[in-house]
């Protein structure tokens, strides 16, 4: 793995392609994944990757003027997003292309449509589903299922890039364990809805 810096801390599990750039002050957590031409810059203050998350292709990730960004576990942040200086919680989905300004809070469980632009402060309260420009709260569902489904299939492709093996969702016994974990993620989910 290439070498970021002092500031950088990457888990030994992550995977982080060659073409990634990390800047300044940052730690990613154990199963996440950094994808073609993706860049975090963090010249002032702190950038958090959390557990499983992964940072798709494109995707850049800076602070604010007065914000960190951090970003929880289990989340995706897809093609070509840009993440500023903002909060992400757990298990969320920022679709493509999607920008979010400095001091947004995005809560638990959250689907952010692509191409959505959150403007600077936005609060999204959990288990939302958000689109438009500006971003706004569209349905409330627990979306916990969808997205640790989809951080799971990017830390499985992940932990097969880093041996070269560029096609892990073909393959039958990806196919069987995605489906497993699915209704793994579908049980959890219905216990976490019944303990409200």
């Amino acid at each position: 793995m290439q070498d970021f810096g002092p500031e950088v801390s990457i888990d030994e599990s992550a995977y982080a392609h060659p073409t990634s750039l990390i800047y300044g002050k940052a730690t990613i957590g154990k199963g996440a994944s950094l994808w073609p031409y993706s860049v975090i810059r963090a010249e002032t203050r702190e950038a958090t990757i959390g557990d499983y998350t992964n940072i798709q292709d494109f995707v850049m990730i800076h602070i604010g003027d007065t914000t960190g960004t951090h970003i929880g576990s289990h989340c995706s942040i897809t093609h070509h997003c840009t993440i500023h200086g903002c909060t992400i919680g757990d298990n969320c989905l920022i679709g493509i292309n999607s920008t979010i300004m400095d001091g947004c809070v995005i809560g638990d469980n959250c689907i952010i449509a692509g191409h959505s632009f959150l403007k600077e402060g936005t609060v999204i309260p959990d288990n939302s589903i958000v689109m438009g420009t500006p971003g706004k709260v569209v349905r409330t569902q627990n979306n916990y299922a969808r997205c640790r489904m989809n951080a799971y299939m990017y830390y499985r492709n992940a932990q097969a890039y880093m041996k070269g093996q560029h096609r892990e969702w073909a393959s039958d016994e990806c196919l069987s364990a995605m489906n497993d974990q699915m209704q793994t993620y579908l049980t959890e989910q219905q216990s976490l809805d019944q303990s409200k």
